[in-house]
């Protein structure tokens, strides 16, 4: 009966593959190859087995000719020598290259021929027809060369400097500033916190309007110009709210607004710079605030585009936000009807006597719990509401994406294919404002808003930044959204829990959170006492008021 017998195989514990050469490959000339060499031939004993020049190279290796093979007597003398001593030169791997330079040689025959007055068939002159088309084909070249071709030395022009321009970070970092964590994109995409329970709701208070459901029938074709409204919108930071403030005594142990959560929860589809201070107080308190200095609330415009804006003037970056920033209060105000009014339980925390002059807005403080005794309060924001045709209300939310030049950006015109293939321009925008498109989303997930109403406001003149129209409004269910542009809500709940828990391991002080304007890396950063101490001195202030206040209404 047959046995096999096992290989011995060398075990190698420093790296993979045998430590030393098998003896019946010692002393074993080789020859380098290229994968991308024809095999067509065994043994080649003259060099001269193809006499065409067009077969001559075709089965040379990469590597040229070497001397592995060689034959030496051993009774030949040291000082003999060659009289044919040339090096051999490399031929140039490319394939397909007679092809090329015959195509080549053809065209120029044809274009000799067109100059001598004949076709390309034969030498006899052109006839009327052709010598037509011939004109006809000059003519069409001169107007594409006049057309294209300075506009593509334009744009890889263009293109060398945006990769070359570097972004300018949203805070000037210091030298005593430490570095405590880094964390990068990928590791924070693949963190996931699911099951989070449903958030109770612990203070409800504001005014607001209702929709005006003739928005719905907006079109390219039956636009509305965009009004002007001079009302006041509050974006308080966490430490400056009194609401916040009173919770903070008896619920939770970490607090911010929905804004600077979406901003961290979605983190991994940022581009742009951004910074988020967080402050530990006492034994296991944490406060995340934005500085009143930065421009965190404006908007950013094609932040993940392939070609991100980076001109000067009207359509700079700062410019554009600024622009979008407007457009959004404008249009969550103009689509609502005026003096239908829906009250929240209390009135506005932040407004003192008359509230003519207010934004529609209602404040929603919940409380969710993550686990690992971390109950983390956060006040956001309903921006209307909507009346059914049962008489049933709902909450929603109401944002405005902007076109300022389809030209830009790999973007669709608005005006052409808005009404016809709004997917398409749905899809450009999901594409060039995916971080802006998921922080509005969080957003309405963590108010708890039942739709998430889209406007399409346009330039009236692509040179003209200050006048728009409203040409279409779309509605869309958050959850449903957020499964649509690949939204993982899991996942953002996993980034919150990851930098609520490194920021819960520091000491008790004031930290930086500052995501690279270059790098899809995020920083916190240990700052020394006195950083940003007008900050401080604000919150003492309000702090003062607050125990005042509170005296007088015992």
């Amino acid at each position: 009966m047959a046995h096999f017998i096992p290989p011995t195989i060398q075990d190698n514990p420093e790296g993979w593959g045998p430590r030393s050469v098998p003896e019946k490959f010692k002393d074993m000339p080789f020859q380098p190859f290229s994968k991308g060499d024809r095999l067509g031939k065994v043994s080649d004993w003259s060099g001269n087995t193809y006499q065409d020049r067009r077969y001559m190279n075709k089965y040379n290796s990469q590597f040229g000719y070497g001397n592995q093979y060689s034959y030496f007597h051993e009774e030949d003398e040291s000082t003999f020598r060659l009289v044919d001593n040339t090096k051999i030169q490399k031929p140039a791997y490319q394939r397909n290259r007679f092809r090329f330079n015959q195509l080549r040689q053809r065209q120029m025959q044809q274009r000799q021929q067109r100059e001598a007055g004949g076709n390309a068939n034969n030498q006899k002159p052109f006839t009327k027809l052709e010598k037509r088309k011939e004109r006809e084909r000059q003519r069409m070249q001169r107007n594409m060369q006049k057309q294209y071709g300075q506009s593509r030395f334009r744009w890889k022009e263009r293109q060398m400097q945006n990769q070359q321009k570097r972004r300018d970070a949203s805070v000037n970092v210091g030298e005593t500033w430490e570095v405590l964590e880094e964390m990068d994109f990928n590791r924070l995409s693949k963190l996931k916190l699911p099951d989070i329970e449903d958030p109770v709701d612990l203070y409800k208070c504001g005014e607001l309007l209702s929709y005006d459901r003739a928005y719905d029938r907006v079109s390219v074709k039956a636009e509305k110009p965009l009004k002007r409204f001079n009302k006041e919108f509050h974006k308080v930071t966490t430490t400056d709210d009194p609401i916040i403030r009173k919770l903070a005594k008896s619920n939770g142990n970490v607090y911010a607004t929905d804004a600077i959560l979406a901003t961290l929860m979605c983190c991994t589809r940022s581009q742009y710079s951004w910074d988020i201070i967080a402050q530990r107080v006492g034994k296991n308190k944490l406060f995340f605030d934005k500085r009143d200095d930065s421009n965190f609330d404006l908007l950013t415009v094609s932040e993940t585009a392939n070609e991100p804006p980076q001109d000067e003037g009207m359509n700079s970056p700062h410019n554009l936000a600024m622009e979008a920033t407007y457009i959004n209060h404008n249009f969550s105000q103009q689509v609502l009807k005026q003096g239908d009014k829906h009250k929240f339980e209390k009135n506005n925390p932040f407004v003192q006597g008359d509230t003519g002059n207010i934004a529609s807005v209602g404040y929603r403080y919940r409380k969710w719990n993550l686990g690992n005794n971390i109950e983390l309060v956060s006040r956001t924001e309903h921006d209307a509401v909507l009346t059914a045709s049962s008489g049933e209300l709902s909450y929603i939310n109401v944002k405005a994406l902007n076109e300022w030049d389809y030209r830009c950006c790999n973007g669709v015109e608005w005006r052409r294919k808005l009404d016809s293939q709004r997917g398409s321009v749905l899809a450009t925008e999901l594409k060039n404002n995916s971080s802006k498109l998921a922080k509005w989303t969080m957003c309405a997930l963590l108010a708890g808003s039942e739709y998430l109403k889209m406007g399409y406001v346009s330039r009236y003149n692509i040179q003209d930044s200050s006048k728009h129209v409203v040409i279409g409004t779309q509605q869309f269910i958050p959850k449903e959204f957020a499964s649509q542009i690949n939204l993982s809500v899991a996942n953002a709940w996993g980034i919150l829990r990851c930098i609520i828990d490194l920021c819960m391991k520091q000491k008790e002080g004031k930290y930086l959170i500052l995501k690279d304007p270059n790098k899809p890396v995020i920083r916190l950063y240990s700052l020394p006492e006195g950083t940003f101490s007008s900050d401080e001195e604000e919150e003492d202030d309000d702090s003062g008021e607050e125990e005042s206040s509170d005296e007088e209404e015992k």
